[in-house]
């Protein structure tokens, strides 16, 4: 059973990340002391009370099928993974002076041209953070999608972000289908998903776990469909499954583990593309790589990932995403969760070096594991 207190503490740090580049030199500790609690005073508590009231709204006692990873009420990773309120504590006060420096801003490239649509090959373009547009058998799929300045419930507090967009959501082509992996504020992004479904002359389709729904249909999301693990929908030509990872939820204090985290498979004419969401390293890679053969594309997180003895559990680091694409039998992958929004201690450009020297211990060509900048974009043809 977990602490209701530590599930707590957890919402501040994983979801609202209140010590949003608050602190600098270790010299002036004291002064950083004095402006976490001015800030936790003001906009942190604005903060909590915008998640608890936007989660409270929409949570309702729903019965779900009681499995390896539900109780019925709420959902739980196989192992049993989760952090105590002694973890917490000190990961929170280690923040203080572990944080590293990130700029204030960095430039992006000019951006691929977007096709309207793709028939041969894979077509995946890095936009930001976990949000990706992939262009497969005529399909436009898009992940996680995030276009707010801030990963926070409210505009004023929590992560900013530091890099545009690589592409301004009104260049997007029409969606057809949209991936939610779980439902935290940097994942699951209620002001542009409203936004994505104004301009769209038709409803996508919108995907997600368990639990998910209600705030999706709440959005405009008529057909939002929401799935348990290894179930699967159509979406035109392609075939989607919703996968074990490991995570967990939250948009409150009063809903944690209430709707379910996962990943996607999407089965398509020009092979299987796998997209992770968040996910710590676990025996879930193999199995999957096993279940499915092999992966045409995956798509994996390589930041947000120190300090290791408390992201572990939840977050990849980039060399345990080389060992996903290996155990995926994945052809190419493609890294994300980097360089947006500053949620762990690690530098801006730290995932970038980590994963090229991963790669180099396992002796994989970069060419097949990219790390993109926003508005870049890759073709897949499958073998």
């Amino acid at each position: 059973m977990r602490c209701h207190s530590c599930q707590c503490l957890e919402v501040h740090l994983e979801q609202l990340n209140l010590n949003d580049r608050l602190f600098g030199s270790r010299r002036k500790l004291a002064m950083k002391m004095t402006m976490y609690r001015k800030r936790i005073s003001r906009a942190s508590l604005a903060v909590l009370t915008a998640s608890l009231l936007s989660a409270c709204s929409l949570l309702t006692e729903k019965p779900y099928p009681i499995s390896d990873h539900s109780d019925g009420n709420r959902f739980y990773n196989r192992d049993g993974s989760d952090k105590g309120l002694s973890d917490i504590s000190q990961f929170l006060w280690q923040s203080l002076w572990n944080e590293s420096a990130w700029p204030e801003s960095l430039p992006n490239p000019v951006p691929s041209a977007i096709p309207d649509r793709v028939e041969d090959g894979i077509r995946a373009t890095y936009i930001n953070h976990a949000t990706i547009l992939i262009q497969v058998d005529g399909l436009n799929i898009l992940t996680d999608p995030i276009w707010s300045e801030r990963a926070s419930p409210v505009t004023f507090a929590g992560p900013k972000r530091i890099r545009a967009p690589g592409i301004a959501i009104s260049d997007l082509p029409e969606i057809d289908l949209v991936l939610i992996s779980h439902n935290h504020y940097d994942h699951l992004d209620t002001a542009t998903l409203k936004q994505l479904r104004q301009q769209q002359n038709k409803e996508p389709v919108i995907v997600s776990g368990l639990g998910n729904a209600a705030l999706l249909r709440s959005l405009g999301y008529d057909q939002a469909i929401e799935l348990d693990w290894s179930d699967s929908t159509t979406v035109e030509n392609a075939t989607v499954h919703f996968v074990e990872c490991q995570h967990r939820s939250a948009r409150g204090v009063f809903d944690q583990m209430r709707t379910l985290w996962g990943s996607f498979v999407i089965e398509t004419s020009q092979g299987n593309i796998y997209f992770a969401g968040d996910t710590g390293y676990s025996p879930h890679f193999k199995e999957q790589g096993e279940r499915f053969g092999s992966f045409a594309l995956s798509i994996l997180p390589i930041g947000a990932y120190e300090p290791r003895w408390f992201m572990k559990d939840i977050h990849l680091n980039p060399a345990e995403a080389v060992q996903a694409h290996i155990d995926l039998n994945s052809e190419q992958s493609l890294g994300m969760h980097f360089g947006v929004f500053q949620l762990t201690w690690e530098p801006v450009d730290q995932p970038v070096i980590d994963l090229d020297a991963a790669l180099q211990a396992n002796q994989i060509d970069a060419k097949r594991f990219w790390a993109l900048e926003p508005g870049q974009a890759r073709v897949i043809t499958p073998r």
